[in-house]
């Protein structure tokens, strides 16, 4: 009854993977140019992101049944939360390289 005493267990035992996800994402590529722009859509992604991972979480704690065994609610929780941080630092990333191609086109 651990997992019930601290719902937000399983986000804490994610950050270290969102962490480096995040700084991967701020990084690279680095052939894009570094404007102000850029800066402020890569924060706003990150930010974006944070909170859909910490908002699938809260989600998958109200779904989540004890039914299927004692790890069943945790291993959910994690993997939406982990899945829904990633979607969405996969599509800004798509759209980043849409977004702020140099005049070579390369993005």
């Amino acid at each position: 009854m651990v997992f019930a005493a601290n719902p937000n267990l399983a986000l804490i035992g994610l950050l270290p993977l969102c962490g480096v996800l995040a700084w991967l994402y701020w990084t690279f590529p680095r052939s894009l140019t570094r404007r102000g722009t850029r800066r402020r859509f890569d924060g706003a992604v990150l930010l974006l992101a944070l909170s859909a991972g910490f908002l699938g979480m809260r989600w998958s704690l109200l779904r989540a049944s004890l039914d299927a065994g004692a790890i069943a609610k945790p291993a959910l929780v994690a993997a939406i939360a982990c899945g829904t941080f990633v979607a969405v630092l996969a599509l800004g990333a798509w759209l980043r390289a849409l977004l702020f191609r140099d005049a070579n086109g390369k993005g």
